[in-house]
């Protein structure tokens, strides 16, 4: 149980399209308008969880148009998002929008969110701890998962906050978010070579 701990750890700290973008609303919009965000994120999260451990997931990814089409989208949105950042003017911004994202925006980012997929289908099937009992070991990965993903996602949404508050120079502030873009794209690109 340790080993699944700690790799619950390590999958839901590295960016994400999920941490990237909660980041991002705090820093655009607020400690409140994130923590809305982040409820859809975490909704999204176990309705991807759930959609692996009840191998629906598998099925619809079974078909591979809808795969594809699932592959697109995510790419497209992340490019995006990328794009976004990584353009943004001397301001730090993970993501810019006219209204602060809420919890369908969240939702609907997690469930074309690839990183979602992977690391629940790593972490739902891989790291039996409790083979005579898988019931009762996926609901203990669930309340594991979600106890590590709440407090790291708050502090990825209070990060956001703090950069807010900082006065870099205008190059620090680009090379912030040119990093954040590299990071997204890094997550595309893990997308479409897996």
């Amino acid at each position: 149980m340790i080993t699944f701990i700690i790799a619950v750890f390590f999958m839901l700290i590295t960016p994400g399209p999920g941490v990237l973008s909660v980041a991002g609303v705090g820093s655009s919009y607020g400690f409140k308008a994130g923590m809305r965000y982040m409820t859809g994120l975490f909704i999204g999260t176990n309705l991807v969880a759930l959609a692996v451990v009840s191998g629906l997931a598998g099925v619809v990814f079974s078909f591979p148009y809808v795969r594809n089409i699932l592959l697109v989208l995510s790419v497209m949105y992340l490019s995006w998002l990328a794009l976004r950042i990584a353009l943004s003017d001397s301001n730090i911004a993970f993501i810019k929008a006219t209204k602060p994202p809420g919890i369908m925006d969240g939702i609907s980012l997690q469930a074309i969110n690839p990183k979602a997929y992977v690391v629940n289908t790593a972490l739902f099937t891989g790291f039996a701890f409790w083979p005579d009992s898988f019931l009762y070991e996926t609901l203990v990965k669930f309340a594991l998962i979600n106890a590590i993903w709440i407090p790291i996602h708050i502090l990825w949404n209070g990060a956001g906050v703090s950069l807010r508050r900082l006065d870099l120079s205008t190059p620090n502030q680009r090379a912030i978010n040119y990093a954040m873009a590299i990071a997204l794209m890094s997550v595309v690109i893990l997308a479409l070579t897996a």
